[in-house]
């Protein structure tokens, strides 16, 4: 192996996400196998899936060592703050993630805040609450729209955003810990960088839909579809985040002797007055992850090796392909508050190479029969891609029309409006 190349890779996590990650990873010419833990039955396609709690860090690492794995990529939120980057760190495992320390940018809303006001990152005005008396005392000082979030991981829903006071007050009641801030007006966009603790690289940007139904109706989900590039940002979003947000955020992370060696989401609101963020997360986004991936050229694993190694700054500028990518979820019945699990997905199993290559697997398993059911809330994610982000997402939905589960749902406008239609 060369000190640039990563044979083995083992991927952590089960979702959407993971797959992304691990059929890019696969593509990478310098990579020999792909492992996934615990995967599902699409990386299955593409990996070697092992029965392992990816936040087990003991267990990662027994599996690390007894695949000679070069590099473990973890995917969910919940190993990162758990520690598992820590314990494979210990053991010599080359890792792209950061430790529990730097992963609370995105454990605690609060924390984040901290950094953002440390290395003066624009965001939100906020109050940190501990009851309901604070809770309802921040309310009235931001007025509405109430923004009132979880302080803690809350897998992308636990934020409500309302003009109902009695609503909002509920919500920080039942979450404890909160942050109560300032309504962002403003588009929101995705933007992923990766890092190694000190060179950043940027991915392009991107837009997620959170919203459960069409015309952003419903509750908060983790995700319902995405789409890249975005045509109406301003020219110099990718330079300006990078300088005013991520870069500061990697550099304060170091000074406190915590660096972030993996992947910092800057979730951004566009408002009336300039660039705001909204959220830090330490992990590629799902579903952003999944059109985003569709359209990289650079060899995925050996730039993840880099930012794990402390050599990103030997990387060129990531490079994406010409064209569009639009990402629809078909999540179950009752998402996201209770999706019916069970149901027989049907469809993917006979589709073509190609096309199966852009059905995304996240809440899916198989039956004691091999057939393909729904196991969780988000169950596909499918991907289109165009010379025009009309074309993208018209293939998008052609391909999900392919695939039928009972009781399932998706939203019929993912970047329906700025394809202009």
């Amino acid at each position: 192996m060369t000190d640039a190349a990563p044979r083995t890779v083992l991927v952590l996590g089960s979702g959407g996400r993971e797959h992304a990650l691990a059929a890019a990873i696969a593509r990478d010419p310098a990579v020999e196998s792909v492992h996934c833990a615990p995967g599902n039955p699409g990386t299955a396609t593409v990996a070697t899936n092992h029965d392992v709690d990816p936040a087990d860090g003991a267990a990662v690492v027994r599996l690390a060592a007894a695949i000679g794995a070069d590099l473990v990529v973890i995917g969910p939120e919940v190993p990162l703050v758990a520690g598992v980057a820590d314990d494979l760190r210990e053991a010599g495992v080359a890792v792209f993630g950061p430790g529990a320390d730097a992963a609370r940018l995105e454990g605690s809303k609060a924390f984040a805040k901290e950094v953002m006001a440390a290395a003066g990152i624009p965001t939100a005005a906020a109050r940190v609450c501990e009851d309901a008396e604070q809770a309802a005392a921040a309310l009235d000082e931001f007025g509405a729209p109430y923004v009132v979030k979880d302080d803690g991981l809350a897998a992308g829903k636990g934020v409500v955003v309302t003009d109902d006071r009695a609503a909002a007050l509920a919500h920080a009641r039942s979450c404890g810990r909160v942050i109560i801030e300032e309504y962002l007006d403003g588009p929101e966009v995705s933007l992923f960088a990766i890092t190694d603790g000190v060179s950043v690289r940027p991915l392009q940007p991107a837009q997620d839909f959170k919203r459960a139904h069409d015309g952003d109706a419903g509750p908060n989900t983790g995700g319902m579809g995405a789409y890249t590039p975005l045509d109406w940002a301003p020219d110099d979003l990718v330079e300006q985040t990078v300088a005013t947000v991520i870069q500061p955020a990697v550099d304060e992370l170091r000074r406190r002797g915590t660096p972030f060696a993996g992947l910092v989401y800057a979730g951004l609101a566009l408002t009336s007055r300039g660039l705001r963020v909204v959220e830090f997360n330490a992990r590629f986004g799902d579903p952003e992850t999944q059109p985003l991936l569709s359209l990289l050229e650079s060899p995925l694993a050996q730039v993840l090796y880099a930012a794990a190694t402390g050599r990103l700054a030997d990387q060129p500028p990531l490079a994406f392909a010409a064209g569009y990518a639009v990402g629809v979820v078909l999540a179950a019945e009752g998402y996201p508050a209770a999706p019916v699990k069970g149901g027989v997905i049907t469809g993917p199993d006979g589709l073509a190479d190609d096309e199966a290559a852009r059905v995304l697997h996240a809440g899916t398993a198989r039956d004691a029969e091999g057939r393909l059911i729904a196991a969780g809330g988000r169950v596909l994610t499918v991907v289109g891609n165009g010379p025009s982000l009309a074309q993208a997402r018209a293939e998008a939905y052609r391909l999900l029309g392919k695939i039928e589960l009972p009781g399932g749902f998706s939203r019929s406008d993912i970047a329906k409006e700025a394809a202009g239609e």
